[in-house]
């Protein structure tokens, strides 16, 4: 399979997963629900993304992960037109737990697909790329989203994911029994490997980079109605633009590794930068929230393409349980920020919401510090 053809597949997907962000205000008008409510649309997704992918991990390492990918694809494309259908909140939540299901298999297929088809560089050239399709498919989810509501209605983008869905679902090439993963045979020994210790807080310091970037994502329509008084989808969607811009970041990443000492290093400096974008998201001014967030988005798309591939070269399990155990703690993080600190919104507001999440954020620099200095004694 060209690695162009997957990183497209990856587009199409994460718009499934984000496509409802910029709309929760209006699923939370319409269904009449609380800010919190509205929030576990994305919950209802996250959770089962975080208990889900070590599970697929072992069993993706016996099969061909196309095509787990090609049916995972035609599931989302079938929950994508019930979603438009159904009539109440709870049905849509159903819908949303099922993709949270599917997801994960698809996330693990194509993370395990390039970790065992590429090697050194070539293998942190290529996710980067594909972390970089993650970072295209999360806003242009989330923008066109906000502009089909806009401009013709909510639903007409989801046909669109679904037509899109499919065609890239038919055209992945028919699986060869040589692209089979190879692993060992006890799925005991894929989960004792993982028990390194600084896999483990590579893990967490991921669980709390996304802890914090679900948390703002997620209830940024309600900071922008509350605090700046926009309420228009098509211009919340252009709020997300800061995020784009911050993805460009994502870009140097490969150069900033060759310019830090390790990667542990270039991880923990990030960290602080992710936690200084959080005391200035507590402004009331707008622009200085942007630039705020745009800063954001940045630091949290270097962590997420240093942590990566960085996984992939410390851990001794087989690729698909090491990816697995990632996307778990990824969206475990992305689960509970989906949910939690909206609660903490709700009744405290903007400063001590972002209070949260540089706590959150500061353990997460807490922990790639102490591997750094682990790796360095070592």
């Amino acid at each position: 399979m060209q690695l162009r053809h997957l990183l497209l597949c990856s587009v199409f997907i994460f718009f499934v997963l984000y496509a409802p962000q910029p709309l929760l205000g209006l699923f939370a008008s319409h269904f009449s629900v609380s800010p919190a409510a509205a929030g576990s649309l994305m919950t209802a997704t996250m959770l089962p993304l975080a208990i889900a992918p070590l599970v697929y991990g072992l069993f993706l390492a016996k099969r061909n992960p196309l095509t787990i990918l090609k049916f995972a694809m035609f599931i989302l494309a079938i929950s994508c037109i019930a979603f438009t259908y159904v009539p109440s909140f709870k049905l849509l939540l159903l819908v949303r737990f099922i993709q949270g299901i599917t997801l994960p298999a698809a996330l693990t297929a194509m993370t395990s697909y390039i970790g065992v088809t590429y090697q050194a560089d070539e293998l942190q050239r290529n996710m980067t790329l594909y972390i970089g399709s993650t970072i295209v498919g999360g806003y242009f989810g989330r923008m066109l989203a906000a502009l089909f509501t806009d401009f013709l209605s909510w639903q007409s983008f989801y046909y669109v994911i679904a037509l899109g869905l499919i065609i890239f679902a038919i055209t992945i090439p028919k699986a060869s029994k040589g692209a089979n993963i190879h692993a060992a045979k006890s799925p005991l020994l894929y989960l004792k490997q993982l028990k390194d210790p600084l896999v483990l807080k590579l893990y967490g310091a991921v669980f709390c980079m996304f802890f914090c970037f679900a948390a703002l994502l997620n209830y940024l329509p309600f900071i922008l109605q509350d605090s700046f008084a926009i309420t228009n989808t098509r211009d919340i969607g252009l709020v997300y633009s800061g995020y784009l811009l911050g993805a460009l970041a994502s870009i140097a990443t490969p150069w900033l590794l060759r310019k830090s000492l390790t990667p542990w290093r270039l991880l923990t400096w990030v960290f602080v930068f992710y936690s200084l974008t959080m005391v200035l998201l507590m402004s009331q001014q707008l622009l200085l929230f942007f630039i705020a967030f745009t800063g954001f988005c940045g630091a949290m798309f270097v962590i997420h393409s240093s942590a990566a591939p960085l996984v992939n070269k410390i851990s001794s399990a087989p690729a698909s349980v090491t990816n697995g155990g990632y996307v778990s703690f990824y969206y475990s993080g992305g689960a509970l920020g989906s949910l939690l600190p909206g609660l903490v919104y709700q009744q405290h507001g903007q400063v001590a919401f972002m209070t949260v999440l540089l706590l959150v954020c500061l353990v997460g620099f807490s922990l790639v510090y102490l591997a750094g200095k682990k790796t360095i004694r070592g």
